[in-house]
């Protein structure tokens, strides 16, 4: 397996068609897997805003002015107001707002960047990203798409690459009833791949202003092995998120 950037990818304006711009700097083959920063996709959608559209209500303000006691800077509340109208739930408000999108990814501050913005103060993260991975997908010759972004993680400093949406490929494969190298049937072992991609596609995609947003895997196999969609943990089986809600609203917690 190999990966690479595409290179000369122009700055993307809202309206722009990626997998043209994509098409147009490399020849790609059905079974590539292309890695499309959420950026470019938000971008090209845009997901560009002001913080002027996002007028602050109470429970914003309130937010802010509790950040802004905690590590002595100002917060603006109207960023918070950005994080809470992007989310369905907000898993914690301290010391960071830890919070679930509309399409299941769980993330500080809804995902939403402030850097690298030409033209506005915020980029929202793609509304649809599974949606945005099946538009660009339906235009190229390669068969599988996933739009990625990257993240922190719990236990771990530092962020990682990781997909936020997908198409034409399994989430994830099961090697659960496959035997190990001692003959033990596996009973747990669920590898969810297209994190896996996303963060070695990342590890070539680079940080910063020398970062290339597009990135092609060449010569991954999937397998014969069962897939799934599964990605986003179902809060059923999400005992870190039922610990923090049961941490935030507990007397002896405090509210996180």
């Amino acid at each position: 397996m190999e990966l690479f950037a595409v290179d000369d990818i122009p700055e993307i304006e809202p309206g722009d068609d990626l997998a043209a711009l994509i098409r147009e700097r490399v020849d790609l083959r059905p079974d590539d897997v292309v890695c499309v920063a959420s950026t470019v996709v938000s971008k090209a959608e845009g997901r560009i805003a002001d913080l002027e559209d996002f007028p602050a209500g109470p429970r914003a303000r309130e937010i802010a002015a509790t950040l802004s006691e905690l590590d002595d800077r100002e917060k603006d509340p109207r960023f918070a107001q950005a994080v809470l109208e992007e989310s369905v739930e907000l898993v914690m408000e301290s010391p960071f707002l830890l919070t679930e999108t509309r399409f299941g990814h769980v993330g500080v501050n809804a995902g939403i960047d402030r850097s690298n913005v030409p033209g506005g103060d915020l980029l929202l993260l793609p509304k649809r990203p599974n949606q945005s991975a099946a538009r660009i997908q339906s235009e190229l010759p390669a068969d599988q798409v996933i739009v990625t972004d990257t993240c922190g993680r719990p236990f771990r400093y530092g962020q990682r690459g990781v997909a936020i949406g997908w198409d034409g490929m399994p989430a994830s494969r099961d090697w659960r009833g496959q035997l190990d190298r001692d003959g033990r049937e596996m009973g747990v072992t669920v590898q969810n791949v297209i994190d896996e991609l996303a963060a070695a596609a990342n590890l070539v995609a680079g940080e910063g202003d020398g970062g290339t947003p597009v990135v092609v895997v060449r010569g991954f196999e999937f397998g014969d092995l069962p897939g799934s969609q599964n990605h986003f943990r179902d809060l059923e089986g999400d005992y870190v998120r039922q610990a923090l809600r049961g941490w935030s609203h507990s007397p002896t917690g405090g509210e996180a």
